[in-house]
């Protein structure tokens, strides 16, 4: 064996819990340096195929929460409070089972509780991985069982549907009229949206092989159709979902100065749907340029967020900004969007959109049409073109107001010393 296959052969260990990191508990694999490893103990190995029930991680993150006094990583608080909001119900006893082990923790010795502290740390992280971790367990062990197979129908099974039964009637429910009146409005906004259910103006190009429909539905066509403009006011996520109907609201912010927010959202999904090789130099240019003391397009965010967000931030993962990213979302949905469908930028391109009406083809002209089929071009073309087209706009400089502003900085800058009084002083 190699040193290769060596490393993924104790990665593999690793990944699966038999052994753990001392320094970095959260990266789950063999580092070519000097770290150090323990071996896990049996107890907790994968072979002993005992579940990971969410009882027992909730009273895990109960002693944790008891023993570092209510500080606990990010996503630690997020799956304490879930776990706090779905088990309402017996908290009370995940609370007391996880005193009683405090309490039993302390009555050991510091080194063996402090190693016993570690080995559960490590157990949990293999199955409760913390985000943007790959956890080896959902396909590993588990899946040489059949899922097709019948389950045995054992003391835990019952104990199990009774648990989903109880937790079934203690759930809120809404009226089916509630519902269906929802689902039926629903129906009735988007059914003149619904190519299955209405027309394509102005006509079918899978039928027609006219592609006139698809050239004035582009993602930046400089003049929508009014169909697509009126999606806008459906909801905010409509709006954000389409990338005419974002440039518009990105015309209207900056007219309110406040672009800065729409800017910082589109950085938060660009980190999120991104490669990871890039993540962390993302977040860090992010937190630079967002929300950093003296940032150049500072966003206003409340201090409990950016205390959040800023911990969150010494180790970084493609949801690192959620907090943030979910703050400035509904700032611009309860505020901005609504200004933004009584303005006269989102008037102004509902006046100008285009209206395409019906046209019917006679069988020469389909005929006519065919033969003029040409193949369509390739996605990686058309995202070729639309970054180089991005990077156009991003260059295009008013250079009006660069000149201006050269101009009053040479006004404001002190007049330079004649050489002879320069030389006078020097004397």
């Amino acid at each position: 064996m190699d040193a290769q296959e060596a490393r993924n052969f104790g990665s593999m260990l690793v990944a699966f819990g038999y052994i753990y990191p001392l320094q970095d508990h959260r990266r789950l694999v063999i580092k070519a340096d000097a770290s150090l490893y323990r071996f896990q103990t049996p107890y907790f190995w994968p072979t002993q195929q005992w579940p990971a029930e969410d009882t027992d991680y909730a009273i895990y993150l109960a002693k944790r929460n008891i023993r570092k006094k209510g500080i606990l990583e990010l996503h630690e608080q997020e799956q304490y409070n879930r776990l706090h909001k779905w088990m309402n119900h017996k908290w009370d006893f995940i609370v007391m089972q996880a005193k009683e082990q405090y309490r039993a923790a302390k009555e050991r010795r510091k080194p063996d509780r402090v190693v016993f502290e570690c080995q559960e740390r490590a157990y949990w992280v293999v199955h409760r991985p913390p985000p943007g971790t790959v956890s080896a367990m959902d396909y590993g062990l588990d899946r040489r069982v059949d899922p097709n197979a019948d389950e045995a129908k054992t003391p835990v099974f019952y104990e199990r549907v009774m648990i989903f039964t109880q937790q079934s009637i203690m759930r809120p429910r809404v009226k089916s009229s509630v519902s269906i009146g929802a689902l039926v409005k629903y129906c009735a906004t988007y059914s003149s949206h619904d190519p299955f259910l209405s027309a394509c103006l102005p006509s079918n190009p899978w039928q027609t092989d006219d592609v006139t429909n698809w050239t004035l539905n582009m993602p930046n066509v400089e003049t929508p159709t009014k169909t697509r403009v009126e999606r806008w006011t459906f909801s905010f996520r409509e709006l954000l979902s389409d990338p005419r109907g974002r440039n518009d609201f990105r015309l209207f912010l900056k007219k309110e100065f406040s672009g800065e927010n729409l800017a910082f959202w589109e950085s938060c999904e660009d980190l999120k749907w991104g490669t990871a090789a890039t993540m962390k130099e993302k977040a860090e240019q992010i937190y630079k340029t967002f929300l950093a003391r003296g940032a150049p397009r500072w966003i206003n965010i409340d201090g409990n967020t950016m205390e959040i967000t800023v911990k969150g931030l010494k180790h970084p993962h493609r949801y690192v900004l959620d907090a943030a990213q979910t703050h400035i979302y509904m700032l611009m949905k309860k505020d901005s969007y609504g200004r933004y469908l009584k303005s006269p930028v989102f008037k102004e391109t509902l006046k100008k959109a285009a209206c395409p009406e019906e046209h019917k083809f006679t069988e020469a002209q389909l005929e006519h049409n065919a033969k003029n089929r040409k193949p369509s071009p390739s996605p990686i073309i058309l995202q070729q073109q639309e970054q180089e087209q991005k990077a156009k706009m991003a260059a295009n400089v008013d250079i009006t107001q660069v000149m201006s502003k050269l101009s009053k900085q040479a006004k404001e800058a002190p007049p330079p010393r004649p050489a002879a009084a320069a030389a006078a002083s020097s004397t």
